[in-house]
């Protein structure tokens, strides 16, 4: 009787990680950032050359390939073909890395950089930024991590970076947990997405106002609310089921947002509450505040400019 052979170890597969997005978005930086964890990095590869790269034994070492659509031999079918193709190389470990950002946010760093936009030189950044979009959807949809860098600083995304990628033996599945505002819209990447807008809103309180849910104060009159112990404890629960399921599928990451109307108070507060309680149960957790950030880069701006 035919024995059916082994399936390959991790040692004798390559890892290969992808990283595209649209001009803008911070691929060099994530490529940067890769090639500081350890990965060998090529900033931008055309696609001829991936097969005669891939040809011989594994790799030792993770390598990182920036692909991107001023590649002379680019072609989004052909890109598309080799994912799936790869996908199903028991050689290969491969994953696709997306980085996304608003089309405004995308705008106001060409006009700071004063850059030509790769796909519209002579007619202005929005085109080009439009274009480049309905290009890659194909390629946002097959990612294995989407990471929005709107509003994130380099040193941010690079953090982002390093949690879900940085070696570490025996390293759990990570977990980031992060506070929005409805009125800003959904947080791009994030798997599981809940409303606390159904809770008591600390912002109608005059002493609370200018707070936000960091403040023991705030979090004590989220929690005080009747609907937040069950609230709570129905993310908290089901957090619990899914992460155990979602490491062994083979996820090194997992997203948890929380919005309310501004992102300041009752997001906020469940958002720290709930990091907390994941990280007693042993998860490696990082959280974001995503308006709140935002809030202190603007100050931060305006400092700036006053001295």
């Amino acid at each position: 009787m035919a024995m059916a052979p082994p399936a390959n170890s991790a040692s004798d597969l390559t890892r290969l990680i992808f990283v595209i997005g649209p001009a803008g978005a911070g691929r060099s930086t994530a490529i940067n950032a890769l090639e500081d964890i350890g990965f060998e990095v090529i900033h931008s590869l055309p696609m001829g050359l991936l097969d005669r790269l891939l040809a011989g034994p594994a790799l030792d070492h993770p390598l990182a390939v920036g692909l991107d659509v001023r590649n002379r031999d680019f072609g989004i079918d052909t890109l598309v073909q080799t994912i799936d193709r790869l996908s199903q190389d028991d050689r290969i470990a491969m994953q696709l890395l997306f980085l996304d950002c608003s089309d405004d946010e995308l705008v106001r760093r060409f006009s700071e950089t004063r850059r030509r936009h790769p796909l519209a030189q002579q007619e202005g950044p929005v085109l080009g930024i439009e274009r480049e979009k309905a290009l890659l959807v194909p390629l946002r949809a097959r990612a294995d991590f989407l990471i929005d860098t709107t509003g994130l600083t380099p040193h941010q995304l690079r953090r982002e970076l390093e949690t879900i990628f940085a070696p570490d033996e025996g390293r759990i599945l990570s977990v980031t947990v992060q506070s929005f505002s409805f009125k800003r819209g959904l947080p791009r990447g994030a798997d599981f997405v809940f409303d606390c807008r159904s809770l008591r809103n600390p912002h109608w309180e005059p002493a609370l106002r200018a707070r936000d849910g960091t403040d023991p104060r705030v979090a004590e009159y989220v929690n005080a609310d009747p609907l937040t112990e069950r609230f709570f404890s129905s993310i908290r629960d089901l957090a619990l089921l899914i992460l155990p399921a979602s490491k062994a599928e083979g996820k090194s990451h997992l997203s948890i947002a929380l919005g309310c109307t501004g992102g300041q108070h009752r997001s906020v507060a469940l958002a720290e509450r709930l990091a907390n309680a994941l990280a007693a149960e042993g998860w490696q957790v990082s959280k974001r505040h995503r308006e709140l950030e935002r809030r202190a880069e603007l100050a931060g701006g305006i400092q700036e400019r006053d001295a």
